[in-house]
C-alpha cells in the first residue's frame, strides 16, 4: 500500500483519504443526495395506486349514487309540481339578494351573541366547580341555571322571551324582537357551553393545581393561569360545534318578526306562495355553516396528532 500526503501534510492511502481536507476519511454516498432503497421505492408505488383506486372507486359510487337519487327525484309523479313550487329560478332570483340582506342580521347576532355566550358559560362552569362549603349556594344556582335552560326546549325559550317581555310593559325594558331574541339565545347556549367548560376545568389533572399553590399561587390564580388555560384548549372543538348551532338557530328570532334571512323569505312565501325562497334560505345558512364545520374538523385533527405524537394541546 503507497502512502501518500497531501497538501496539508497528512499521509492518506493510495491517494484516496482526505479529498476535502476535512481530515476525515471520505464515505461511501458523501456529498451524494439520499437514495431510496428499491423496497422503499415499490412500497410507495403501491401505496400511490391504492390511493388512485381508492379515489377512482369513491369517484364512480358518487357518480352512481347520485345518478340513481336524480332519477328517482326526476321520475316521481308530483316532481313537476315540486320543481315549481321548491326551485323556481325566477322566485330564486328575487328572493337571493333580500335573503342575503337579512343573512346580515344573522351574522351579527352570532357574534354579538358568541361572545356573549363563551363569557356567561365560563362564569357559570367556573361556578360550579368552586370549592368550600361557602360556595354552596353558587354552585347550586350554576347547576339549577344549567339544568333548566339545556332542558327547555330553545323554541320554547325564544317564545317565552320574545313574547312574554313586551306582555310585562315593564319600564326601561326593550320591546326590540332582536335584543330579546339575542338574549334567548344567549341564554340557552351559554348552559350547553358552561358544560362544556365545567367538563374541560374537571378534566385538569389535581396534580396541576397542587403544583400552582405549592409554587405559591392561591386558589384564584391557580385557576386562572393554570387550570382555564388548559381547559379551553381542549374543549375547542365541542365549543367550535356549539357555535356552529348557534350560527343556524339566529334564524329562529324570526318569530318575533325580527327581519334576517328566514323572515325576508318568509315575507316572499306569504306574498307568492311559492316556497323557493325557503330553500334560498337554506342553502345560504348552509354555505355559511361549512367554512366553520371543515375549520373544526381542521381542529379537532390537528389537536389530536398532536395527542398522538405527545405534544402539549
Amino acid at each position: 500500500m503507497t502512502l501518500t500526503k497531501d497538501e496539508s501534510g497528512q499521509e492518506d492511502a493510495d491517494g484516496k483519504g482526505d479529498l476535502t481536507g476535512s481530515g476525515e476519511p471520505d464515505r461511501p454516498g458523501a456529498g451524494e443526495g439520499y437514495v431510496p432503497s428499491q423496497r422503499r421505492i415499490d412500497r410507495e408505488a403501491y401505496k400511490r395506486a391504492r390511493s388512485r383506486r381508492a379515489t377512482a372507486i369513491a369517484a364512480l359510487s358518487t357518480l352512481v349514487t347520485g345518478v340513481v337519487l336524480y332519477l328517482v327525484v326526476v321520475n316521481a309523479p308530483g316532481w313537476s309540481r315540486t320543481k315549481e313550487t321548491f326551485f323556481s329560478a325566477e322566485y330564486a332570483r328575487e328572493a337571493l339578494p333580500k335573503v342575503l340582506e337579512g343573512l346580515w342580521l344573522n351574522v351579527r347576532l352570532l357574534l354579538i351573541c358568541g361572545a356573549a355566550v363563551l363569557v356567561l358559560g365560563m362564569l357559570i362552569a367556573v361556578a360550579r366547580t368552586l370549592r368550600g362549603p361557602v360556595f354552596f349556594p353558587l354552585r347550586v344556582l350554576a347547576a339549577a341555571y344549567t339544568d333548566f335552560f339545556r332542558g327547555l326546549p330553545l323554541i320554547i325559550n325564544l317564545m317565552i322571551v320574545v313574547l312574554g317581555v313586551p306582555a310585562l310593559r315593564l319600564q326601561g325594558v326593550t320591546v326590540d324582537p332582536v335584543l330579546l331574541g339575542g338574549t334567548a339565545l344567549t341564554l340557552t347556549y351559554s348552559a350547553y357551553v358552561a358544560e362544556v367548560f365545567r367538563a374541560g376545568i374537571e378534566s385538569v389533572h389535581p396534580s396541576q393545581r397542587a403544583a400552582a399553590r405549592s409554587l405559591g399561587l392561591n386558589n384564584r390564580q391557580a385557576l386562572r393561569y393554570v387550570v382555564l388555560p388548559q381547559a379551553v384548549r381542549r374543549q375547542v372543538p365541542p365549543l367550535l360545534n356549539d357555535l356552529v348551532s348557534l350560527q343556524k338557530d339566529t334564524g329562529l328570532v324570526s318569530i318575533g318578526g325580527a327581519v334576517d334571512a328566514v323572515r325576508a323569505a318568509d315575507i316572499i312565501v306569504g306574498r307568492s306562495l311559492n316556497y323557493t325562497p325557503y330553500i334560498v334560505a337554506g342553502l345560504v345558512f348552509v354555505a355559511l355553516t361549512i367554512p366553520m364545520t371543515r375549520f373544526t374538523d381542521w381542529v379537532t385533527a390537528r389537536m389530536d396528532r398532536k395527542r398522538a405524537q405527545g405534544g402539549s394541546l
